[in-house]
C-alpha cells in the first residue's frame, strides 16, 4: 500500500475509531452501578486471606 494512501486512511477512519473507542470506554466508567464494582475492584490487594 502506498504511504499516502494509509496516512489519509489513518486520519479519518482511524481518528473515528479511537475517538468512539474513548467515548466508549468513558461511558463503561459511568455505567450506574459501576462505582461498587470499582470499590470491590480497589479492594482487592487489600484484602487478607
Amino acid at each position: 500500500m502506498d504511504y499516502n494512501l494509509m496516512r489519509e486512511f489513518a486520519d479519518s477512519w482511524g481518528l473515528l475509531a479511537m475517538a468512539l473507542f474513548f467515548v466508549a470506554c468513558i461511558a463503561f466508567a459511568l455505567r450506574p452501578g459501576g462505582k461498587t464494582h470499582a470499590d470491590q475492584a480497589a479492594r482487592i490487594p487489600l484484602k487478607d486471606d
